[in-house]
């Protein structure tokens, strides 16, 4: 578990550092504490973070967002929204109201999209340095929350393409409450590939393959991509919508090894970014087994934020894995402890050398990882 830092605001600061805020500059005055004005909860694709999002969406005194960097969000209509609701085969809970109604009093007046968004937020990245869109970025997530707040709501935004970004949130949002949803690669990535394999849906395959590609001018992301030993599809000459379909296309063949080592390469990069990002992990592997884990999060929550979100209806996604084992094709399992090892090593890397590989984040990767190696060691 992430210490949980002292938050009292989520108001940005520019992209220099400098607050946005009247307030920041005033004396230091002993003040009353005040609860976080936001709850930036940054997950992975099929880390269950759509269920924790729900159990916020749930409250009455907060204002859900669902996935702001989705590039879905830049083509959608006021129509579209009431048809946008969970799949049979997507794992999503049940929601009373579609994923995306958050957004109606957002939407552009005439046309589609909503305003501020560009479908270049999609797109995350792992430089040590904000890019040129992030300020657009920025001032798009600070009128989500600003106006929620107006309202008299909390707001909480869940992410699946901001935890390569997570250091650039922590900054430009140094108040709001940053929480990762954490889950082991290898229940994560089965979740994924089952859907491609038995409902010829490869999205969740293609997607590390894409991020990976269109950031591997990256140092850090080339790196890890040697490392991991990933064969990614040519990006020579294409547009990110041309690779994006490319990525889809080579995910429908993807040898089954090659798939895991993308997945765990931009598991472990999101990992590494958690020491300096994140005020708490959720721990999805103990969320649906511990009863006394689930308690100690939702007091964390209510400490921190006076928010107190029921995750008592958890799913043991760590059993569900292990009952799955014999549905896997295509991978060898046995393969994995491999990935996962080069894998771990390089995080070890990355990590700031006065901390102890025992413990903190690199402990909790190192379980995770192990973890992994477990519930794979029979897929064939």
């Amino acid at each position: 578990m992430m210490p949980i830092r002292e938050n009292t605001s989520c108001h940005a600061t520019d992209p220099a550092g400098m607050s946005e805020d009247p307030a920041s500059e005033r004396s230091a005055v002993p003040q009353e504490r005040e609860r976080p004005h936001g709850i930036f909860l940054h997950t992975g694709w099929r880390s269950a973070g759509t269920w924790v999002w729900s159990r916020f969406r749930a409250l009455e005194s907060v204002r859900a967002f669902y996935e702001p960097l989705s590039n879905l969000l830049g083509d959608l209509s006021l129509a579209d929204i009431p048809a946008v609701r969970p799949t049979s085969s997507s794992g999503h809970p049940p929601l009373g109201t579609p994923y995306y109604e958050e957004y109606r009093s957002f939407m552009q007046e005439r046309g589609r999209g909503v305003v501020g968004y560009r479908k270049r937020f999609g797109i995350d990245r792992f430089g040590g340095v904000p890019d040129d869109e992030f300020p657009a970025l920025v001032a798009y997530l600070q009128n989500l929350c600003d106006r929620s707040i107006d309202q008299g709501k909390m707001p909480v935004l869940k992410f699946c393409r901001s935890q390569g970004r997570l250091p650039w949130f922590k900054s430009a949002f140094p108040h709001a409450m940053h929480a990762v949803v954490l889950r082991n690669p290898a229940s994560q990535f089965a979740s994924g590939w089952l859907l491609k394999q038995e409902w010829n849906n490869p999205f969740f395959v293609a997607a590390p393959f894409r991020v990976l590609g269109l950031n591997q001018a990256e140092p850090i992301v080339k790196q890890v991509i040697e490392t991991c030993e990933v064969s990614l599809p040519s990006f020579a000459g294409a547009s990110v919508e041309e690779y994006a379909a490319a990525c889809e296309q080579y995910a429908h063949t993807a040898e089954g090894s090659n798939a895991y080592r993308a997945f765990v390469a931009l598991w472990i990069l999101c990992a590494s970014r958690i020491e300096d990002g994140a005020d708490l992990v959720i721990d999805m592997d103990r969320l649906g087994q511990s009863p006394v884990y689930t308690s100690e999060l939702r007091a964390q929550f209510r400490a921190q934020a006076n928010v107190t979100p029921d995750f008592s209806g958890a799913r043991d996604l760590v059993d569900e894995t292990r009952r799955c084992v014999t549905r896997i094709k295509g991978i060898d399992g046995q393969s994995i402890r491999s990935i996962n090892y080069v894998a771990q090593k390089f995080l070890l890397s990355q990590i700031d050398g006065s901390h102890d590989s025992q413990t903190g984040v690199a402990k909790l990767i190192g379980e995770k990882l192990s973890l992994a190696d477990e519930l794979s060691g029979q897929w064939r």
